[in-house]
């Protein structure tokens, strides 16, 4: 039933490795950014003027934007507030699942020495009756993507790369 049907992206959730965290720590209304291109460098051809090759050089990822709505107490919020206020960066890693119906995660992104960029807190208006909302920025190192299929992919083409045919 998995494989049937593109999953929905409205049931997550994110796991920042730090401590102490509350309870509303993993509660966010969207995450977005996780993103990785490659970038290339030109490399001519000797005695060919139409063309160069494109190697690749380096990954380079997106910023990871993440919101919620305001709580009083949280463990993400102080360690974002230590990084601004006190210049204090304390790389953290970060877990981002894609959940099923029952909670149990199928797609699974590690953020990897992930710290504060940005902390935006949504206007006031005293006009409307909205939530107020907090925008964390996360610049990190690399991100590592897991899921069942892929683990299963993963090890298939181990055992076939592992193994040769004679004649």
């Amino acid at each position: 039933m998995a494989f049937d049907y593109p999953q929905t992206g409205f049931h997550f959730s994110v796991i920042f490795e730090l401590l102490p965290q509350f309870p509303n720590d993993i509660q966010f209304q969207e995450v977005r950014g996780l993103s990785v291109s490659t970038e290339f460098e030109p490399w001519p051809e000797g005695g060919e003027n139409r063309f160069s090759h494109q190697l690749p050089k380096k990954l380079q990822f997106g910023d990871l934007v993440l919101k919620r709505g305001k709580f009083l107490g949280s463990g993400v919020l102080h360690w974002a507030r230590q990084a601004m206020e006190g210049f204090e960066y304390k790389p953290t890693n970060v877990m981002i699942s894609l959940l099923n119906n029952d909670h149990i995660p199928l797609y699974n992104w590690y953020v990897v020495n992930a710290i504060p960029k940005q902390l935006e807190i949504s206007g006031f208006n005293a006009m409307t009756n909205e939530i107020a909302v907090e925008t964390l920025t996360l610049t990190y190192q690399y991100f590592k993507y897991y899921d069942p299929a892929s683990i299963a992919l993963d090890a298939a083409a181990g055992l076939t790369a592992g193994a040769s045919v004679s004649f």
